[in-house]
Order: structure tokens, then sequence, then C-alpha cells
């Protein structure tokens, strides 16, 4: 089951990349675009790129995962990477640049959440640097980030400004795909807030938000703050989380699953 799931999610990212994505020079963050920039730099196949970028992470990953781990990932990668030279003599599905960073972009994302939840990696950077050490400064996810937005810059400034707007769409919805995948299509989260100024918050969210909170734990003796629980879209939990934290920096927000 594991590995017939990982063979899809590979496929279907293959088929982002090469029937929606690179017939248009469009690049998304990570390994995946790092080696879409050398692809479409060189003469050099796409999945060459993808075999060889990702290795040295995955030997990385076996250090600190362990071999099922590394192994499931490897054979993700290996089968995008000939996913994406089987389908490489292939036509571009579609002429639009703006529809294919669109529908390139879902499938690339949908491809990768997928195997993910089979427990491959198919851009296995983000899984190998989590495991190096880190300062206070810099987090892994922050690393990450800087690294796509790196990888998007370079893309935008060597094929110019309008295929860097095409080509943060395609990752922005790559991302978004990852992250509906992952969550199982759930589109909502419950979320439980706690601070000693819960009835303020409660009234920014209803009036910024218009979600109404609930108390679940209020009017403490014992010097605890109090607790606050909502239902909200998955999409608005950063601006949530943006209007409890300016409501009281100290308050501590929980995603429940």
């Amino acid at each position: 089951m594991k590995l017939t799931g990982i063979i899809f999610g590979s496929v279907l990212a293959a088929i982002g990349l090469e029937l929606f994505l690179m017939p248009h020079g469009i690049v998304v963050g990570g390994i995946t675009g790092l080696s879409a920039i050398f692809a479409l730099s060189t003469e050099l196949r796409l999945g060459l790129f993808l075999f060889l970028l990702n290795l040295p992470f995955i030997v990385l990953q076996r250090k600190y995962s362990g071999n099922s781990v590394s192994l499931l990932t490897f054979f993700g990668v290996l089968i995008i990477s000939l996913g994406t030279f089987l389908l490489h003599p292939f036509p571009a599905l579609l002429n639009e640049p703006l529809a294919a960073a669109l529908l390139g972009g879902l499938s690339l994302g949908f491809g990768i959440g997928l195997a993910l939840r089979f427990g491959s990696y198919l851009d296995s950077a983000e899984k190998a640097v989590s495991n190096l050490p880190f300062t206070r400064w810099i987090t892994p996810e922050g690393l990450v980030m800087l690294f796509n937005c790196l990888v998007l810059i370079i893309a935008g400034f060597h094929f110019g400004f309008e295929q860097a707007i095409y080509s943060v769409t395609a990752y922005l919805l790559a991302y978004e795909s990852i992250k509906l995948c992952l969550s199982g299509f759930r589109f909502y989260n419950q979320v439980q807030i706690e601070s000693y100024h819960c009835a303020h918050i409660q009234e920014a969210l209803f009036h910024y938000l218009n979600r109404k909170a609930e108390f679940i734990k209020q009017n403490s003796l014992d010097g605890e703050p109090d607790q606050i629980q909502l239902k909200c879209h998955r999409w608005e939990v950063s601006r949530l989380k943006a209007i409890v934290l300016n409501c009281d920096p100290d308050s501590e927000i929980l995603i429940l699953p």
C-alpha cells in the first residue's frame, strides 16, 4: 500500500512538472525548483538533476532517520526522476502559462503531499535539514523558507519578472496542496487559546474574523490563564494568530488535529 501511494504521488508530481510547469519555464521552490533551473539552463534532463541533487540529502536523512525512511524517500525520488524522463518527449497539456501554473502547482503539490503521507520525501532537503543543529536565530522551517525564496528570486532574475509571477503562483498552490493533502482534506481546524485576556481576544476574533470563541476555562481562582476554543478555516489560521498575538503577545495558541 505504501509503495503504491508513493508511486501514484511521484507520477502525479512528475506530470505537474513535465506536462505543465517545465514547458513554460515555471519554477517552484526547493530542490525541485533548483533542479528545474539547472535543467532549463542546460541541455540536460530534469530527472537527472532531481536525482543527483536529492541524493546527498537522502544520505544525510539516513544518518538521522534510519533506513526505512531514507529507502522510501530514495524510492520516491527515483520514481519522480524516471517519470520526468519518460514524460519529457510529450508536449505541454496547456498553452496558457497562468493555467499551466495553476494546474501544475496543484498536481505537483498533491503528488508531493500524497508521497509524504506514505513516508517518502520527494524534496528531501526539508526533512534532512530538520535534523541538523540550529540556534535560536534560525529554525529548520526558516532555513527552508529562505532557500525557497532564494530559488524563486534566482528564477525571477534568470527568466524574467513575468515568469517569476507564474513561479510564485505555482509555488503557493503547491505549498497549500501539500498541506491540504497532509491534513486529510480537512478545511477547518479546532484552535485552543490560553491567555489572561481571553475576553478581549474573544471580542477581537468575532470582530475581525466573525468567529465566535467559547470559554472552556474561565475565571480561574488559582491564577492560571483562561482558555477559549473555536473552529476556523485552515486558511484563516495565520490571520487568527496575528489577531490573538496583537491582543496578548504572551498567549499560547494550539492548533488541534
